[in-house]
Parts: C-alpha cells; sequence; structure tokens
C-alpha cells in the first residue's frame, strides 16, 4: 500500500506532505483544488508520461516520492526488484521522480537510479489507476487470459505450470532443431572454425598447473646469481673452518665435559647438540643445491615462449587454462553434432513429435479449464452488473484459439500456435444496450456506463490482480440516487482487498471513507498552493453536506450527511470481502 507522498513544486502543489492509511481513502473538495493534480502526481512517480510543464513556475525541477509498504513477499513488485539488485528491506519500496525545467526526468527506486521504462515496470505492480479518460490495464486484451486464469485462485495456474514446464523442453528442442538446419554453407564454416580451434587447443597440450609452475621457474633462473650467491654464502658460513658449526661443535664438547655435575647442563648440552645436527643437516642440503643448480640461458626463453601461448589461448578462449579446457570440450561435442547432424537432426525431429502430443494434451487440460472458467466468470460479472443497475447488460468471455501455420503442431486437424501461456487467446465483450451486438471491452465508449463497468470489473479482480493500491478518479461522474449508492458500496468492497484512494463528488461514496482528506487551493504571498486536511468525523459531516447541497449547508443536509455515515457504518460492518 502507499503509506506516504511528498510531492514539492508540482503544478500548484509548492509542498504537500500526506499519509495514508489501509482501507478506503477519499479526497474531495471544490474543483479545481489540485485533487486531480494528486492524483497526476502519483502517475509519474509511477512512471507515466513527464513534462516541463508539471514544473511550478519559478522553479528548477518538480520532486514526487512516495513510500509503499509490501507484505506479501511474492508480490510482483518483489519479484521484479530482486530480478534488477534492488534491495528490499521490510517490505519497503521508496519510488522518487524529479522532472526538471528542460523536462528531463530522474528516476530512482530505493535510492537506485534506474530507466523510466524500469520505474514504470515497477510501478505498475504498485499502483492501478482508473480514471475516465485513461486507458484501464483492465480495458487491455493482453491482460485479459491472465486475468481469467487468477479468477479460481490457483487451479488454472498450477495446470498452467504444468503445461510451461513441457513448453520449455518443447522450445528448447526446436531451437535446437533450427540450429541444426540452419544455411548449410554457414554449418560448414562453423565447422571449420571449431574444428581449427579444437586443434589448436590439443595441440597446445595444456596443463592445469602449468603457468603457475612457469611463472616460478621463470622468477628463479631471472635471479639465478641472487640465489647461487645467496645459498653459498650460506653454506660457507656454516661449514668452513672458523663457521657456525665450529663453534658448535666447540660448545656441545664443553658442556659434555660438565654434564655429570648438574642435570641442568645435560640439557643445556642437547640443547646445543640439536642445533648443530640441524644446522648439520640445512648445510648438507644447501651444498646439494649448489650441486644441481646450472644457468641455461634458453630454458628462459622456452619459458617465455610458452607463457605466451598460454596467455594467446586465454584471450582467444577463456580466462583461465580450465575455462580452455571446458571451451575445447563443449566444441568437441558440437563437432560431433554436425558431422553427424542428419542422425541428430532425426533424434530431435523423433523427441519433438513425441513431446507434441504431451504438450498439446496439457494445452488441452489448460483450455478446457478455462472454458469451464469462463461460464463462472461471466455470471459473477452479470451479478456484478445487475447490483450497478446494468442488468441489461451482456458480458461475454471469448476464448479462441491462436492460428498457426504448417510449421506448427495440429490440433483436430487445424494448426494451432503454442505460447507460454498454451494456444488460447481471450477478449472481454460487451453490450451495455438490449439488440446491440457485443463488442471488444476496449471498444466501449467513455463516460458513466464504462466507469460502472470497470468498477463491476475491478471488484471480481481486485484480490487478483496483485496490485497494493487502487486509485479511482471521478468514476462516479455522471451518476445519482440508487446507482451512486451502488458505486459506493462496490468501491468499498473493493477496499477490502486493495488499498483504494478515491476522488469523489458523490456523498454516498465519501461516506464510505475510512479516511477522508479534504483538498483546498489556497493563495499565500501571490502565488496559489493547494492544501490538504484529514477530517474528523465532526468535519465529515459539514463536508458530506457540502456534497449534497452544493453551497450552502443546512440543517437538513446536515442531517442528511449523517444519515448517510450510519448507513456507511452499518453498510461496512455487515459487509463481506470480496472472495
Amino acid at each position: 500500500m502507499l503509506s506516504e507522498l511528498s510531492i514539492r513544486n508540482f503544478a500548484i502543489i509548492e509542498s504537500l506532505n500526506i499519509s495514508f492509511q489501509k482501507g478506503l481513502t477519499v479526497l474531495s473538495g471544490e474543483t479545481g483544488a489540485g485533487k486531480s493534480i494528486i492524483i497526476d502526481a502519483i502517475s509519474l512517480l509511477v512512471g507515466g508520461r513527464g513534462s516541463a510543464e508539471f514544473v511550478r513556475y519559478g522553479t528548477e525541477k518538480a520532486e514526487i516520492e512516495g513510500l509503499f509498504y509490501i507484505e506479501d513477499d511474492k508480490h510482483p513488485c518483489i519479484t521484479k526488484a530482486e530480478e534488477l539488485d534492488i534491495e528490499i528491506e521490510d517490505g519497503m519500496i521508496i519510488l522518487k521522480r524529479d522532472i526538471a525545467a528542460t523536462g528531463k526526468s530522474v528516476c530512482r527506486v530505493n535510492g537506485k537510479l534506474v530507466t523510466l521504462s524500469i520505474l514504470k515496470e515497477i510501478g505498475k505492480t504498485l499502483v492501478d489507476i482508473h480514471g475516465q479518460h485513461e486507458t484501464q490495464d483492465l480495458m487491455n486484451e493482453e491482460r485479459h487470459l491472465f486475468m481469467l486464469d487468477h479468477f479460481d485462485g490457483d487451479r488454472i495456474v498450477n495446470q498452467l505450470e504444468i503445461y510451461q514446464d513441457v513448453y520449455g523442453e518443447y522450445e528448447q528442442l526446436k531451437k535446437q532443431l533450427k540450429s541444426l538446419t540452419e544455411n548449410e554453407q554457414q554449418m560448414a564454416h562453423r565447422l571449420d572454425l571449431i574444428q581449427f580451434q579444437h586443434e589448436e587447443i590439443r595441440k597446445a597440450d595444456l596443463k592445469v598447473d602449468e603457468e603457475n609452475e612457469l611463472t616460478e621457474e621463470r622468477l628463479k633462473i631471472s635471479n639465478f646469481e641472487k640465489i647461487y650467491k645467496a645459498l653459498g654464502d650460506a653454506y660457507r658460513s656454516l661449514s668452513e673452518d672458523g663457521s657456525g658449526l665450529d663453534h658448535l661443535r666447540n660448545a656441545m664438547g664443553q658442556m659434555e665435559s660438565i654434564t655429570h655435575l648438574d642435570e641442568a647442563y645435560q640439557e643445556n648440552h642437547d640443547s646445543i647438540a640439536n642445533s648443530y645436527y640441524l644446522l648439520e643437516e640445512v648445510a648438507y642440503q644447501l651444498r646439494e643445491r649448489l650441486d644441481i643448480m646450472e644457468y641455461d640461458p634458453n630454458r628462459l626463453d622456452e619459458i617465455e615462449t610458452r607463457l605466451n601461448e598460454i596467455r594467446m589461448l586465454k584471450r582467444k578462449y577463456g580466462n583461465t587454462v580450465e575455462e580452455i579446457l571446458a571451451y575445447a570440450d563443449k566444441i568437441e561435442q558440437e563437432i560431433f553434432t554436425i558431422e553427424n547432424k542428419d542422425i541428430h537432426i532425426e533424434t530431435v525431429k523423433k523427441k519433438l513429435k513425441e513431446l507434441e502430443s504431451v504438450i498439446l494434451k496439457e494445452a488441452k487440460i489448460l483450455s478446457n479449464m478455462r472454458h469451464q472458467l469462463a461460464d463462472r466468470l461471466t455470471n459473477a460479472i452479470h451479478q456484478e452488473l445487475k447490483e450497478l443497475y446494468m442488468e441489461k447488460t451482456k458480458f461475454e468471455v471469448r476464448i479462441k484459439k491462436r492460428e498457426g501455420s504448417h510449421d506448427d503442431p495440429f490440433l483436430e486437424g487445424t494448426p494451432v500456435k503454442l505460447t507460454a501461456d498454451g494456444y488460447d487467446y481471450v477478449e472481454f465483450y460487451i453490450s451495455t444496450n438490449p439488440g446491440e451486438p457485443l463488442k471488444q471491452l476496449s471498444k466501449v465508449a467513455s463516460g458513466g456506463e464504462l466507469s460502472r463497468i470497470i468498477l463491476a470489473l475491478k471488484s471480481i479482480f481486485s484480490k487478483h490482480q496483485g496490485v497494493a493500491s487502487v486509485i479511482f478518479d471521478e468514476v462516479d461522474t455522471g451518476v445519482s440516487g440508487r446507482v451512486a449508492q451502488a458505486i459506493a458500496e462496490k468501491i468499498y468492497r473493493v477496499s477490502v482487498n486493495s488499498q483504494v484512494l478515491c476522488i469523489t463528488h458523490l456523498p454516498q461514496v465519501a461516506s464510505m471513507a475510512d479516511s477522508h482528506l479534504f483538498i483546498r487551493k489556497q493563495v499565500a504571498n501571490d502565488r496559489t498552493i493547494t492544501s490538504v486536511t484529514v477530517l474528523s468525523t465532526e468535519d465529515k459531516v459539514t463536508e458530506i453536506a457540502r456534497m449534497i447541497s452544493g453551497v450552502e449547508i443546512t440543517d437538513l443536509t446536515t442531517e442528511h450527511a449523517k444519515e448517510l455515515l450510519t448507513q456507511a457504518h452499518r453498510f461496512k460492518q455487515t459487509a463481506e470481502a470480496i472472495q
């Protein structure tokens, strides 16, 4: 849900901070006070189109920031953020967008700079805005299949996952077959290339630790004189007359002559003896190393040549010798496949044919489930429309097969195009007037009827659509009386499953609010500013009375307002959550 909204230098808004609650929040106020500007700001915050015209006159940039809290770890927003390496703690998402006076936008998600398209991807999982003049997500036929699948909880989703497992394997085999049947000349060139590469690596006869060993050997040869001199000096210091070993031998003899006088002298003698024999062994090892040391200037050239060869292969085939050898194994398999491609093609074709029957079976199960569910959805929508006094409206879920080509699998004699969602294409059709043909939902004219249709759909799908916040921007325009009351009840029902922000002029809707914000336009220092007030219970009565009367608040309108609030309270206590 949207918890906090901060707006700076946006249109007539100088500075505004708003806290939102769960449930239904109503925004009301006189025309032109800035209610829709707040919704415009939220729209831009979640990736809507922006321009320099939104920047308050005389300022450098407009700033919009929103804090959202997501309770569901599997929410699409969390998934999308993880894909983009955006850190999320305790379900907190902060969106920020700055729009400069030049029109340039800067977007951030949890402090990380993102593109506008990424902001929009994340934003559409958080907020769903419905206004009279906007193309809604619900109107988009590309979303209708998703809505149908999620109408009945996880039943179809589970079958879809089974189908998609098979589909993934099926697509992989199709790519493999396409690769095998590519242009013969291209395949021949590829074979020549990888055969050359494989032979080059094979001839090099690489060893995993060879590079490190050669580097160490090169270091020793490069420092031959220094090593030889150090070993020689050390050996002479230990072994020549008057050297360290001579002194230790003398000390050992002196101590041996008095060991019988005190046990401590024996310990001293033993320590000297141990040191003597240890250093004697060291001197022997130094002598051996000196004897075998031989400087070979040609060996240094051999090492450099070999290291250069290894470096050249690393530049071409991998960052390490292990990667080069792995690449050699990979292209060896590819060489075998190309050289035996005819056999391999037949094997892949056979697997594809076997898999076709499996995938069509799973796709058909999926399609049958959708057809059954379509009838239930149609009945549910009709019931919602009836409650909104649109009982003569006809709604229909049409499911069509995606037409395929001769390369696609055949179902009942007709080629069908398989996608990750099966072969079905779903569209919602509607007719609002008796005798008129059903039309695509996206072709329905705007106005009060469209608002009620959208509200009916939203009542059905609000629980499954996944967005954290739903915004209704004057969707109740052009209605009154019993229709207005029905709309108010529907909007409240949507708020049971999603946070709802609603701009309204209807007292019936305002009376349903869990939180009521009053938007006021004022003039300060010769500039227009917008302010927001959270209404108390008493203030709610006054504002609803104003909405009823239009101008003058009377005792009658005040009593009417109180009655509306009482009725709303009674309805909210008995209303059942939309399942």
